[in-house]
């Protein structure tokens, strides 16, 4: 059974520096776990239902007013799903209107990369990063030092 990353974006990525800047970390988290990346159109229930993830699936949203962590406390949190046997996290990420209140309620929990303000596309590639160091982390990879 892998672990499976799944990134559920609200609006595509445009800028293609951002867009570099995730492929490049989604790419070394896929050493670590299996990744899925969805983009939906538009914020619609439908969009939401259409989303293929696992039934048990772990539901994460990113925002502004979820929990703040350190990379430690993150790492320790991903691997303990991991290591629980979770078989997929969905990490719901937002465009520049936020999320409707159905996409609100799905999510298990809420997470917060800082409380700074940021583009949509870079808080993508901030939580690719923090990922793959929870990853760096957890094998004790340099990476994370």
């Amino acid at each position: 059974m892998s672990f499976v990353i799944h990134f559920a974006f609200l609006g595509r990525t445009r800028r293609t520096e951002c867009r570099a800047l995730f492929e490049d970390y989604a790419g070394r988290i896929r050493r670590c776990a299996e990744v899925r990346v969805t983009e939906m159109r538009d914020a619609s229930d439908a969009a939401l239902a259409r989303l293929k993830t696992h039934p048990a699936a772990r539901w994460v949203l990113l925002d502004a007013a979820g929990r703040h962590c350190s990379s430690q406390d993150f790492a320790r949190w991903l691997g303990n799903l991991r290591d629980r046997s979770t078989r997929e996290v969905v990490f719901l990420c937002g465009d520049d209107r936020g999320f409707p209140d159905s996409f609100r309620a799905r999510a298990e929990e809420a997470i917060s990369l800082s409380a700074l303000t940021m583009p949509h596309e870079l808080a993508r590639v901030i939580l690719a990063e923090q990922i793959y160091r929870a990853f760096a982390i957890l094998s004790r990879h340099p990476y994370a030092k």
